[in-house]
């Protein structure tokens, strides 16, 4: 029977999206003899003149965008549709197609959010203040709807025509940039973003991480997330950044040493950074010459897990641990383990690996019914399978049943010519 194989797919480099922040609500334009600071002092855009004279109007407007803020729809909807169909102002009927488009982000409708603040935006009577606001605004309802592309289109016309630069529009751009997959760009823009302010968000750094690792730049990733947990060495996600750094270069031994570090001081608490541990171990084991020492490891990092909550004790952990203690050579914890995963199983791999850890000890009484669970709920090859089964059989003394399972063995392509020689030798013409 072929060794077990460990499919590598410990902590990956993941980034979130970059927050977005609450929807902006504009209200209507004061007069300009308020002295307030214009945001976009530079803008190459000329300031339209507004039309909002109605103070019936002015009134439902700011009815309508307390709704919103409210979150009561019904009443959202109700005031401010009216003044979309009706109004004679298009300063009153985009501020109302703004409040429509937040009200649809909010409700999960993103892309009715940006059709309708786009519908906004084209009117084009916004003053600037609020025109450029609410054209950032409409960047971060892309990239949150997976526009990549237009994220960047709207950034690059935001960043144009209001002359104004911010770190979080860099780190926005950054973000696009790496979802894109263009690893140089993304790079570039989050250092641009990293440079304009002194409280950078360690979202920027997960994806400039991420970023260095896609781009083959290991060593850059590393010293960012040595650097991130130097800063923040109580906290799980600068442990995970670090982490997952090391697993994407190899370095599982200095990976470990990050793991098991917390789990002496007792902060090792995600069920994710646990089974992690537990497949290092197992990964180490099975490239060492001696494999028992880190697959008991293995086994005792999920023992402990399920122990004190921190793993949840389901099929596919038992069957983990049942993998662990068979390379660790205790056949006896293996197969407890790989029982305790069969009632869960949805395959029946775990049926399959006892059974044949029994049949090595001659115990076939015990292996057959397992033998038969495994075929009947599925295993990757169905012919071992059959062919185990074959052999308990013929331990038992039952050469007829033997035979039946060896000429299921037969119909199987792996396991045809064994098959067939077999029946050959034992007699058998068909």
């Amino acid at each position: 029977m072929k060794p077990f194989h460990l499919f590598r797919t410990l902590a990956g480099a993941t980034v979130a999206l970059a927050l977005i922040s609450s929807p902006l609500m504009a209200r209507p334009h004061k007069a300009d003899t308020d002295k307030k600071e214009a945001l976009y002092p530079d803008a190459t855009r000329e300031a339209p003149k507004l039309d909002l004279t109605s103070k019936k109007d002015q009134k439902a407007i700011n009815e309508g965008l307390d709704a919103v803020s409210l979150g009561d729809k019904a009443k959202a909807e109700q005031v401010l549709e009216p003044i979309v169909e009706s109004s004679k102002s298009k300063y009153a009927q985009a501020l109302a197609l703004q409040g429509l488009a937040n009200l649809k982000y909010n409700d999960g409708d993103v892309k009715g959010a940006i059709g309708t603040l786009q519908k906004s935006l084209a009117i084009g009577v916004m003053p600037n203040d609020t025109y450029f606001q609410l054209l950032y605004e409409l960047a971060q309802f892309q990239m949150a709807d997976e526009q990549y592309q237009a994220t960047l289109d709207t950034i690059a016309k935001w960043r144009a025509e209001g002359k104004k630069e911010t770190a979080d529009s860099y780190a926005l751009e950054g973000n696009a940039y790496y979802r894109l997959e263009k690893y140089p760009e993304a790079i570039a823009a989050v250092q641009k973003a990293k440079s304009m302010t002194d409280k950078p968000k360690e979202s920027w750094d997960q994806i400039l991480m991420a970023s260095y690792a896609q781009s083959g730049q290991k060593d850059q990733a590393m010293k960012l997330a040595q650097e991130q947990l130097a800063a923040n060495p109580n906290d799980p996600e600068a442990r995970a950044n670090a982490v997952s750094v090391l697993v994407n270069a190899e370095k599982y031994p200095e990976a470990i040493q990050l793991l098991e570090k917390a789990r002496a001081a007792g902060t090792l608490t995600d069920e994710k950074d646990n089974m992690t541990l537990a497949k290092l171990y197992l990964l180490q084991a099975q490239s060492s010459n001696d494999p028992a020492p880190n697959a008991a490891k293995a086994a005792q990092v999920l023992q402990d897990g399920i122990a004190k909550h921190t793993i949840t004790g389901n099929s596919e952990t038992y069957k983990l641990m049942g993998q662990s203690y068979e390379m660790a050579g205790n056949s006896d914890k293996a197969i407890a383990s790989y029982n305790l995963a069969l009632p869960q199983a949805t395959d029946g791999e775990s049926a399959l690996r006892a059974a044949h850890l029994l049949m090595v000890e001659n115990k076939f009484s015990q292996a057959k019914p397992l033998l038969e669970q495994a075929i009947q709920k599925g295993v990757k090859h169905k012919g071992t399978a059959y062919m185990l089964l074959a052999e308990t059989e013929r331990g038992l003394k039952n050469k007829p049943a033997a035979i039946a399972a060896m000429k299921q063995a037969a119909q199987q392509p792996e396991t045809a010519e064994k098959a067939k020689a077999w029946l050959k030798t034992a007699g058998v013409s068909k």
